[in-house]
């Protein structure tokens, strides 16, 4: 069965943890979603770079890549840097990934945004925060 490649972004730091964090969230991802080959990278500070990962989805058998940012908001990585790393024209979403098999669509997919699951989040957060700490 031919998997859709699903790359995960994050934009990268200095510090471990940012890199543990989108990795363990690209673990999950793999997990939930069988019809998904999972890998990540990110745009700056941190290794794999994108580049790199766009390289090894070369090799792969997919029929769609789908870059999926986690980021929450929108900002120069998403609407120009990102796309221009994908051959996507500055804010573009659609596109054409060649694989060693051929081409395939590339799809970027917008950030989180205003997203109720992340309000969710954050009223959890809340909530435990009150629980450890008060």
């Amino acid at each position: 069965m031919v998997k859709k490649g699903f790359l995960l972004v994050g934009h990268g730091s200095k510090k471990p943890y940012n890199k543990q964090l989108i990795e363990s969230t690209a673990a999950i991802i793999s997990g939930k979603e069988d019809g998904y080959i999972v890998k990540s990278a990110f745009m700056e500070n941190s290794s794999p770079t994108i580049q790199e990962m766009l390289d090894e989805f070369k090799k792969e058998e997919i029929d769609t890549l789908i870059v999926v940012p986690l980021f929450l908001a929108r900002g120069i990585h998403i609407d120009k840097d990102i796309p221009g790393i994908l051959g996507l024209e500055e804010g573009g979403h659609k596109g054409t990934f060649t694989t060693d098999a051929g081409d395939v669509p590339l799809v970027f997919a917008q950030p989180i945004g205003d997203n109720p699951m992340l309000a969710d989040l954050m009223i959890e957060s809340a909530n435990l925060a009150l629980d450890n700490y008060l």
